[in-house]
């Protein structure tokens, strides 16, 4: 027999859909916020010559540059208001979580519920504006050596590039948040996934004139197309993945009545952290990219091997961005989930996992599951990400088609369609809650 609830999933059609009004007010206000994201990707910061930096950024072509435009959906590429993207912001979200696990304050902070929520996320702007002003006044000096790119460089072009991408990151910053508390879905990893997208038929244009012109095969493209298939599957499978622990409840008599004696499953997530990791890594790796970049390129010849090294497809860069994958795979599964809270909630409601005591035995045992499926999804997400990245290196094509743009796009439709049933199961619950209600009017 089924549930009600997997009835009422079982029910959800397009009628469904029609009557969700307020699922259609939150889907409507996400698409107008991605339309303006996008829109913004194409007001150019003042004093740029868009013609030689096209050029510049065309004979930059992939690597840390290509990486980055790729995040900031072509935003880089044009030098616009949004050329830093939302990466400032989630830079500044890896540093807090960072802190709130080390510093005593920040994780008292933590446990404090919705307001110190609101703190934490105060301190997280905060950041955000200074890494976006010190990330915005290197860019602006990087331009500045750059012959052409600026028409009149000096002290007013420095702090107008400054004040304008630190500006347009606050306004992404905003959006995001909006997003995620009036919209569907994750505003942050929505941004990124709208950036991708739009550049998707470029990508995919300059892969087929390759191809046409001999640049690569046709072998090698149907290789690619094979590949990409086969990661979306890959992904689409270990992000529905889980582990299933069986719960037990005993029987319990309340007056003449008894309750409980059933068993249910709680179901565990193989990668927890979902698409994060490659994300929070790419961001981090950016930054000692950037600082070597820019150092060889201000004449510290002592920074061009480690420039070149931090270059895509290189061992060293390869090998940390798998490190840095794995480290914030295991980081934020430890943060997403408490085995210690989850154990004591078990307890307290009379629920225990077989052949497992209640209590600090039973906080281990998750301890002990969860990291044996962070090691599982650290390994998935390194192969999903480092092998499309050899590969592109071999064949010099785009990012858009490397292991972290798919998976980021994967990852987040499958989010967004979840809340999307989220809201509509919802919708359908209060539907029926109103036909009873006016049932027991009539009687």
């Amino acid at each position: 027999m089924a549930s009600a609830a997997e009835q009422l999933a079982a029910n959800m059609s397009l009628g469904a859909f029609s009557k969700a009004t307020e699922l259609h007010k939150r889907l409507w206000f996400t698409l107008g916020a991605l339309v303006i994201y996008r829109l913004g990707t194409y007001i150019p910061v003042p004093g740029i010559d868009a013609t030689v930096m096209a050029s510049l950024m065309t004979k930059a072509g992939g690597g840390l540059i290509g990486m980055f435009d790729m995040f900031s959906g072509g935003a880089l590429r044009r030098m616009t208001v949004f050329a830093l993207a939302i990466m400032p912001y989630i830079t500044a979200s890896i540093i807090m979580q960072l802190m709130a696990s080390a510093v005593p304050a920040l994780e008292t902070l933590k446990k404090e519920g919705e307001s110190g929520r609101i703190k934490i996320n105060q301190y997280t702007r905060y950041l955000t504006v200074l890494i976006a002003t010190v990330q915005a006044y290197g860019v602006a000096l990087g331009l500045e050596t750059q012959t052409g790119v600026v028409l009149n460089p000096g002290l007013f072009f420095v702090v107008t590039c400054v004040v304008t991408l630190v500006g347009g990151t606050v306004f992404l910053m905003w959006i995001g948040e909006q997003i995620t508390a009036r919209g569907v879905g994750n505003g942050s990893s929505l941004i990124i996934f709208a950036g991708i997208v739009a550049n998707l038929p470029t990508a995919l244009a300059s892969i087929l004139e390759l191809g046409r012109t001999g640049g690569i095969s046709g072998g090698v493209i149907l290789m690619f197309a094979v590949a990409a298939a086969a990661v979306i599957a890959f992904v689409v499978f270990m992000e529905s993945a889980q582990r299933r622990v069986l719960v037990q409840y005993p029987k319990r008599q309340v007056g003449n009545k008894v309750y409980g004696g059933d068993s249910t499953h709680m179901p565990l997530k193989v990668n927890v952290s979902g698409v994060i990791p490659p994300i929070f890594a790419s961001s981090m790796l950016l930054i000692p990219a950037a600082i070597f970049k820019f150092g060889a390129a201000r004449g510290m010849n002592w920074m061009t091997p480690f420039s070149n090294a931090l270059s895509r497809g290189h061992l060293a860069y390869l090998v940390l961005y798998g490190v840095l994958i794995t480290f914030f795979t295991f980081f934020y599964t430890a943060v997403a989930f408490n085995p210690q809270e989850t154990a004591e909630n078990l307890k307290k409601n009379g629920g225990f996992i077989p052949g497992i005591r209640p209590g600090s035995a039973t906080a281990d045992y998750f301890d002990y599951v969860l990291s044996r499926l962070s090691l599982v999804a650290a390994g998935y997400l390194t192969i999903v990400v480092l092998l499309p990245e050899m590969l592109m290196s071999k064949y010099g094509t785009t990012f858009y088609f490397g292991g972290t743009s798919l998976m980021i796009m994967v990852s987040v439709t499958m989010d967004t369609v979840t809340q999307v049933q989220s809201h509509l199961l919802a919708h359908q619950y209060e539907g029926l809650i109103r036909k009873n209600r006016g049932k027991g009017r009539l009687k």
